[in-house]
């Protein structure tokens, strides 16, 4: 596991190269592909699986699993859009849809850690109780008519032209950052690897594991309704499914951005790179003349893909490891070799 924590930074690294690789390759099949204007639409685009990705990377990395992002999505979207177009104060609208993603959070946390319920039991569990009370908030029809002026916000830019960075990719990309200095080099952010590489260790070391993993659900729950906001401003309209399938699009760009299933390994700033990815890939068959509807097909792919290249990198540094203390405890010293 220590030769695995070395090459982080270099897993970072491929995330991002990997994302620069599949656009040269797509822009080489369609040169149009890579016009400033696409690739601008291809980042602001993502900014809903980034808020997902890196909620969910906290679960990830603190080695458990959360498949209910989707639904709190769809219902902080629903919550807020609701409050939105009955003309409430957008800072109420706010705040009720952190409120949803803190309260499923905490929800997951608690089942998980205080009554031992597996991560991806519990998670199963709160994403059909949450998915159902979107049915029922709304009264199973559409949320539409919102307020030009909140459905604007997702299209505002940097520079106020068409065709540039948006401000919401730009907070996306400040608060991806934040999270990963926090994650990484503060002691409480660090708490999460620790926790995910060695439970027990981390427990040893006065770590308080059940309280970092109750956080990590938390945070989970928080982004996930960050995105529900930003997915209200970039659809105009909410349906009771709102979210549904995101879940596994969020795991897929983690684990195409080098984080870990087992936990310990990985960064935000990975899992923003795998969401780019995630949020192109349809924008990606378009160019190249196939079907959108090989979306989840090929998402699926690579997930397992990933999933065993990495079970199999691990295997082979566990083994690596192994045998280097095997050699290390058979060592004939000097002292020992002499008659």
């Amino acid at each position: 596991m220590g030769e695995l924590k070395r090459i982080v930074p270099l897993r970072e690294l491929t995330s991002v190269g990997f994302v620069v690789a599949i656009f040269l390759l797509v822009g080489m099949v369609n040169p149009n592909f890579l016009s400033a204007q696409n690739i601008m639409l291809c980042l602001n685009g993502s900014v809903v699986f980034i808020m997902l990705s890196v909620g969910i990377a906290f679960v990830i990395i603190s080695g458990e699993i959360d498949v209910s992002v989707g639904a709190t999505l769809g219902l902080a979207a629903t919550v807020s859009a609701t409050m939105i177009r009955d003309d409430m104060p957008w800072s109420l609208a706010v705040a009720a849809a952190v409120l949803v993603g803190l309260m499923v959070g905490l929800l997951n946390g608690v089942g998980v850690v205080a009554f031992k319920v597996p991560s991806i039991i519990m998670t199963l569990g709160t994403n059909g109780i949450v998915r159902g009370l979107c049915y029922v908030y709304s009264s199973g029809k559409w949320v539409e008519n919102l307020p030009f002026g909140y459905k604007s916000l997702s299209q505002a830019t940097l520079t106020g032209r068409p065709g540039s960075i948006s401000w919401f990719f730009f907070a996306t990309a400040v608060v991806t950052l934040l999270v990963y200095i926090y994650q990484t080099h503060t002691n409480r952010g660090r708490h999460f690897y620790a926790v995910g590489d060695n439970e027990g260790g981390a427990t040893l070391i006065g770590i308080p594991v059940g309280r970092t993993r109750i956080i990590a659900f938390v945070l989970c729950g928080v982004f996930a309704s960050l995105a529900g906001l930003m997915y209200v401003s970039r659809i105009g309209f909410v349906t009771p499914v709102a979210g549904m399938g995101y879940e596994m699009k969020a795991i897929a760009a983690c684990v195409l951005g080098g984080v870990s299933l087992s936990g310990g390994i990985g960064s935000v700033i990975g899992a923003a790179m795998g969401a780019i990815i995630m949020a192109s890939i349809g924008r990606i068959l378009v160019f190249m003349q196939f079907s959108s509807n090989y979306d989840n097909t090929i998402t699926g792919i690579l997930l397992i893909t990933i999933v065993v290249a990495d079970a199999l990198l691990q295997r082979r540094a566990a083994e690596r490891a192994r045998r280097t203390l095997l050699t290390a405890k058979t060592a004939i010293t000097p002292e020992e070799g002499l008659p």
